[in-house]
C-alpha cells in the first residue's frame, strides 16, 4: 500500500499531502519525519535523483524537483522499485502540469491541477494510473473519448 505521498517546499513547509491507512495521531510524527528526512539527505541533491530510506518497515523513496521536495512512503507490495515507479509518475506530472521544474510559486499557481493529478495516480492507497496521456485526459474534467 501506499501509504503517504508529500510534497513540501525547501523550507520544509508541507504543500501537498495524501495519507492512506495511516492514522491521524501517527500522521504528525511522518510529516516531521520526511521533513527532517530530506532536510539532512536532499541538500545538493539534483533533480529527480532518487534518494531511498527504510523506516519502521516501510520504504521512502523521496527527491527533489524544482524547489519543492517529493516524499512517498509505501510498504509490501510498494518496496523501492515501486515507489521509483510511483516517484517517477508523479515527478512527471507536476512537469506537464507546470511545463518544467516547479518554483514554489509555480507549484501554488498550479495547485489544483497537481491535485487532480495526483488524485488520478494515486487512489486509496493502490497506484492507478500510470500512463502520462491518461492522467492528461483524466485532469481535463471531459469524459474520455476512447478506452
Amino acid at each position: 500500500m501506499l501509504l503517504a505521498v508529500l510534497i513540501a517546499n525547501s523550507e520544509g513547509n508541507i504543500l501537498v499531502e495524501r495519507f492512506n491507512g495511516v492514522p491521524a495521531e501517527e500522521r504528525l510524527h511522518w510529516r516531521s519525519f520526511l521533513v527532517k528526512l530530506g532536510a539532512e539527505n536532499l541538500k545538493g541533491v539534483k533533480n529527480e535523483e532518487l534518494l531511498v530510506a527504510c523506516h519502521k518497515s516501510v520504504y521512502i523513496v523521496y527527491t527533489v524537483l524544482g524547489d519543492v521536495s517529493v516524499y512517498v512512503v509505501g510498504k509490501d507490495e510498494y518496496d523501492e522499485l515501486a515507489l521509483a515507479e510511483a516517484i517517477f509518475v508523479i515527478t512527471s506530472a507536476v512537469k506537464d502540469v507546470c511545463g518544467k521544474p516547479p518554483t514554489e510559486r509555480l507549484f501554488l499557481d498550479k495547485y489544483g491541477k497537481i491535485c487532480l493529478c495526483l488524485d488520478e495516480i494515486v487512489w486509496k492507497g493502490l497506484l492507478e494510473n500510470t500512463d502520462r496521456d491518461r492522467i492528461k485526459r483524466l485532469v481535463r474534467l471531459k469524459p474520455p473519448t476512447e478506452f
